[in-house]
């Protein structure tokens, strides 16, 4: 028992603030059980959310998690700051401070900005095409519940077993088992292997709901521009995820069962994994920011009362950007002696990519010329990613100049670019979408006043926080440095630094409240359409019906509910009740969510290598596969009266 204690809580999950959030963590499940008991919601629970299978319930799980986990990388980020605010500083031990750098890069990509993209592909996409569903709804929640458990693995780390420390990227030889023992890296291989199945059966689900399920007269180049992102990114996501999964599989087999493909000691070779890996990551980088490219596009053509500029060039561009993602990774290690010939191709390849990137920028300038614009708080962060993105560009290109990265790389320099063009460009196009289609989501808006000092807050911050760190960068300061002596120089950037993160998080200190007042006093939608839109979501009800589509639409042009609206067609969208017929609609299950109760058991068992509890857990996933592929019973018909019904409370019928 002892050492079966030993194993789940180590010393380094029994330091004074970890046992603080640790009560904190038990007090709220506690309080959570305690009133869906008292309020007899757990039959709620079960019908509405744990078994659904309807994309915008997906959709709304994808975002409520991803807001979670940006408020645990946020603190992460908060303390790593708080650490380097002043030299000579041990607010933090050494080893938590590397815990924190390790967390708070791999829940930002993986766990945050990952599920807030398959958030918006669920609640815009299906609606945007005319779609009432995705391809395969089953697999949809099949992702979401395998996502969630690997964030839930990740994060248990914080208080069982203890946290990974290698570093988001995890490269050999700090991920091998003679320089790191215990539980903290192999809960980084399960977490990120099991969220990542997810992730690539969305990017098969979403690919196919795309290429098949549009409306009749949708051709692709009718699609709308966060289409065609989330098309590409699909795709991306297909070839980008397995040489991340092969990576992280070496490694387990190396931690778990004595293999030696990373040990160089043994003829094992890190510098593969480092080339699998960047073989996803910089892809990796693009599946991040093309959907904010596509919401860009919508936001900005809808708030300027404008088509698209260079709609065509703009799906090229995205398409090039597509191609020309696979031929950039070893930018990422020029200082790892590739040779002259090999540095000198990818980095001609890296300033390539930076062409179609520019001719987006220029198409939204264009959209906005001679538009009536308005600057709702959507659009407010597409014109704040603009000049952010620019100079994250621009530094992204100075590290593309080989002798340049030899000086820059591994330094704060490389840190503030990363984080220009990550926070510059997926998490300010994400909140975009998040401000954009809220109404459409819940049928009200977030507060508009308190959106502005979020948007402030966070967009003042962010620069205070990032733009010093270029400067530290110049001035020799390197990554993952856990403390430095005064007289360097350093002090005042960091400080300068340290007040932007507190500012940004008090930004999203009021996104949350936000969030929490307009549900109760934001202002209703009861048009469906509180933009003035332009294509199909805007057609439907806010928040849709269950069916999305009573009637599917017939698009004739880009910008189908524009066009019709322009043509004094938009009672189209009405239907004649005569004409209703019953709809057969995916059935909820609870295997999804089965599923992934079974591969948490796996992956618990495989990170404390207890062999019998990873083989139940592996038995289990087996077992639910083929029930689930036994079980026919996976539609349910929706009557016309009902829909009659819907569609009359709606004001959707015709006479």
């Amino acid at each position: 028992m002892n050492h079966i204690l030993a194993q789940l809580f180590p010393p380094k999950t029994r330091r004074p603030d970890e046992i603080v959030i640790e009560i904190g963590i038990i007090l709220t499940m506690i309080f959570l059980v305690y009133n869906l008991t008292r309020r007899k919601k757990w039959g709620w629970l079960w019908r509405e959310w744990l078994t659904s299978v309807d994309h915008k319930k997906i959709g709304i799980m994808y975002l409520l998690s991803a807001l979670l986990m940006l408020f645990r990388g946020g603190v992460d980020a908060l303390m790593i700051r708080s650490q380097l605010m002043v030299p000579n500083n041990h607010i933090l031990p050494v080893g938590q401070y590397d815990e924190l750098f390790t967390t708070h890069g791999t829940i930002m990509i993986f766990f945050m900005s990952m599920p807030l993209i398959f958030a918006m592909f669920n609640l815009a996409i299906p609606f945007m095409i005319g779609s009432r569903d995705v391809a395969f709804p089953r697999l949809n929640a099949m992702s979401f519940w395998l996502f969630a458990v690997g964030a839930a693995l990740f994060n248990m780390s914080f208080i069982v077993g203890g946290s990974p420390n290698a570093g988001w990227t995890a490269y050999p030889p700090l991920t091998e088992l003679a320089f790191n023992p215990g539980a903290g890296q192999n809960y980084y291989v399960l977490a990120i292997q099991i969220a990542g199945i997810g992730s690539i059966a969305t990017g098969v689900n979403f690919l196919i709901t795309i290429l098949k399920m549009r409306a009749p007269g949708m051709t692709l180049m009718r699609m709308p521009m966060f289409v065609w992102t989330s098309l590409v990114t699909s795709a991306l996501i297909l070839f980008a995820f397995p040489p991340l999964t092969v990576a992280l599989a070496l490694t387990m087999l190396d931690r778990l069962f004595g293999s030696n493909f990373f040990t160089i000691t043994h003829g094992g070779m890190p510098m593969m994994y480092v080339n699998l890996f960047w073989l996803f990551g910089h892809p990796e980088v693009y599946i991040l920011v093309l959907p904010s490219f596509g919401i860009f596009s919508e936001v900005v053509a809808t708030f300027s009362r404008k088509r698209l500029f260079g709609y065509t060039m703009m799906v090229w561009s995205v398409l090039i950007i597509t191609f020309l993602s696979y031929g950039t990774w070893v930018h990422h290690f020029f200082t790892m002696g590739a040779g002259p010939g090999v540095n000198a191709f990818f980095g001609v390849s890296t300033m390539l990519i930076a062409i179609p990137t520019g001719i987006k920028i220029f198409n939204w300038i264009f959209t906005m010329w001679n538009g009536r614009i308005r600057t709702p708080v959507a659009m407010l962060w597409a014109l704040a990613f603009i000049p952010t993105f620019v100079v994250g560009g621009a530094t992204g290109v100075m590290l593309g100049a080989v002798v340049g990265d030899y000086q820059f790389h591994n330094s704060y320099f490389l840190i503030a670019h990363f984080h220009n063009v990550l926070i510059g460009g997926t998490v300010f196009g994400l909140l975009a979408g998040v401000y954009y289609w809220w109404p459409k989501t819940f049928g009200y808006k977030l507060d508009e006043h308190q959106g502005r000092w979020f948007f402030w807050l966070f967009f003042i911050g962010f620069w205070i926080t990032f733009m010093p760190q270029y400067a530290l960068g110049f001035m020799g300061m390197t990554r993952r440095l856990y403390t430095y002596p005064s007289g360097l120089g350093w002090s005042i950037p960091n400080l300068i630094s340290t007040l932007g993160a507190f500012t940004m998080g008090a930004g999203f200190l009021v996104f949350v409240y936000s969030i929490m007042y307009s549900y109760k006093h934001g202002e209703r939608d009861v048009t469906g359409d509180p933009w003035d839109g332009r294509t199909l979501e805007w057609s439907l009800p806010s928040p849709p019906p269950p069916y999305n589509f009573a009637k599917i639409p017939v698009v004739s042009s880009l910008d189908a509910w524009w066009e019709m609206k322009q043509q004094n067609q938009s009672h189209v969208i009405q239907i004649n009740p005569r004409d209703i017929q019953p709809l057969e609609m995916p059935k909820s299950s609870g295997i999804p969510f089965l599923l992934g109760v079974a591969f948490f058991v796996f992956g618990f068992g495989m990170v404390f290598e207890w062999w019998w509890i990873a083989i139940l857990g592996a038995l289990g996933v087996v077992a639910i596969l083929i029930a689930g592929t036994f079980d026919y019973d996976d539609h349910e018909e929706i009557p016309p009266q009902t829909i009659r019904n819907i569609e009359g409370s709606l004001g959707r019928l015709e006479g």
